[in-house]
């Protein structure tokens, strides 16, 4: 048993067979029509697939400080550029002892550690490395942090309460001194001071071009032993509960704060807190703007393409005035030349957002494949692109479609 084909969609058939066959005919003249949308929606495509693509890498690796965790340091997240002036003249370091007084005092953390840091010279053999970031941490900073040992392990309370000399290093340490060589228990030199290295951590990767795992860990204790605490490094790392504690934590942390540091009521933070939120938040202003700059730009872009569409449709009524004429008088009525004329310009601009769809994704996996930039194409965005060039395509069709539905027919088969 057949099904019965509504007469709807049997009466769109005519005009669509119509248009793919004018657009067949004119390939040449259709790419150079379209030029215009395939260069707008794929450079709006590659543009947000390099926001989503940074908004996820951001997400899973920068901001992920650890599960729950915020830093209690001078500076926290600045905005911009007068926030920074002000915090330089009104900030203070943080100390040990700050760190000290957090972990004996506060109740509501699952773990409180601390953090600090330099860059140093690290040596093996003949070998040499600049500007390395030494980190100075304690024991509970493993459970806490983004990076974890691949093979050996953390440092320990035992490293820590004896000064001991013990590394953990990055693997951009491995590939620079030790090329197809195992680190494990061999000695590095920091500045001049050998460590041995006892674990090797697992690689993060980069985030724009820049090394995350360019660092070795060396115990708290020892980095104040070697350098002293007066640094403006230092960070308290503070692990809540759960998800569900977090803020309550943050704000004991900065109550108990600004107690230490005798702030009263109307006083401004003398310190900075930072969450994997904060940094989120303002990286999500930052594409926002990004992404509505990009829009305008391709919107002009956009209906420059429309107005090449429309161009190119009152050129094709003109060139079929013949033709048309022959259909009216065979019958077709004022909406079906209509709807041929918009059909044809409609999918012209549907197949131009198509294609750069298609080229923004290839040249979204290859820079992807090639270079360190994160890009990640949503669905979301394929659709907008090929609705949004749709409809560019029938706005501006629509006046070339009444021209030629408006023909009066006798006069339409006279011309040459």
């Amino acid at each position: 048993m057949r099904l019965a084909v509504p007469a709807n969609i049997l009466a769109l058939r005519e005009p669509i067979r119509i248009a793919w066959d004018s657009m067949r005919v004119h390939k040449l003249r259709t790419f150079l029509t379209l030029l215009g949308i395939i260069l707008s929606v794929s450079t709006l495509i590659m543009v947000i697939s390099m926001i989503e693509g940074t908004n996820l890498y951001i997400q899973n690796t920068v901001a992920n400080l650890g599960a729950d965790v915020f830093l209690v340091n001078q500076y926290g997240i600045i905005p911009d550029r007068k926030s920074f002036l002000k915090a330089q003249r009104h900030n203070k370091v943080i100390t040990y002892e700050d760190f000290e007084y957090l972990r004996d005092t506060m109740k509501l953390p699952k773990a409180v550690g601390l953090e600090t840091r330099r860059t140093g010279l690290l040596r093996f053999g003949t070998e040499s490395m600049e500007d390395v970031d030494v980190r100075g941490v304690t024991s509970n900073i493993g459970d806490m942090d983004v990076e974890e040992p691949d093979a050996g392990r953390y440092i320990t309370d035992a490293d820590d309460s004896h000064r001991s000399e013990a590394a953990l290093i990055g693997t951009d340490v491995v590939s620079r001194l030790f090329p197809g060589r195992d680190p494990m228990g061999k000695y590095i030199s920091i500045d001049g001071r050998p460590f041995l290295i006892v674990g090797i951590a697992k690689p993060i990767g980069t985030i724009l071009g820049q090394s995350q795992d360019n660092f070795i860990y060396i115990p708290i204790q020892t980095f104040l032993k070697i350098y002293g605490s007066n640094n403006n490094g230092m960070s308290v790392n503070i692990q809540a509960r759960g998800p569900e504690w977090s803020l309550q934590t943050q704000e004991e942390a900065r109550t108990l704060m600004r107690v230490r540091r005798h702030l009263g009521p109307g006083e401004d933070d003398t310190f900075g807190i930072s969450s994997a939120a904060g940094i989120l938040d303002i990286w999500h202003n930052i594409s926002s703007a990004i992404e509505a700059g990009m829009v305008g730009v391709v919107s002009v872009f956009l209906v420059i393409g429309g107005v090449v569409i429309m161009n190119v449709m009152l050129t094709s009524v003109t060139e079929r005035t013949r033709e048309i004429g022959i259909r009216k008088s065979l019958g077709a009525r004022r909406n079906d030349i209509l709807l041929q004329f918009l059909f044809e310009s409609a999918m012209m601009s549907a197949m131009g957002g198509i294609l750069g769809v298609l080229i923004a994704g290839s040249f979204s996996k290859l820079i992807g494949a090639t270079t360190s930039i994160p890009m990640n194409m949503p669905l979301y965005a394929v659709i907008i692109a090929i609705t949004v060039s749709t409809l560019v395509g029938l706005f501006f069709g629509i006046y070339p479609a009444r021209k030629a539905a408006r023909l009066d027919p006798i006069e339409a088969m006279r011309h040459e």
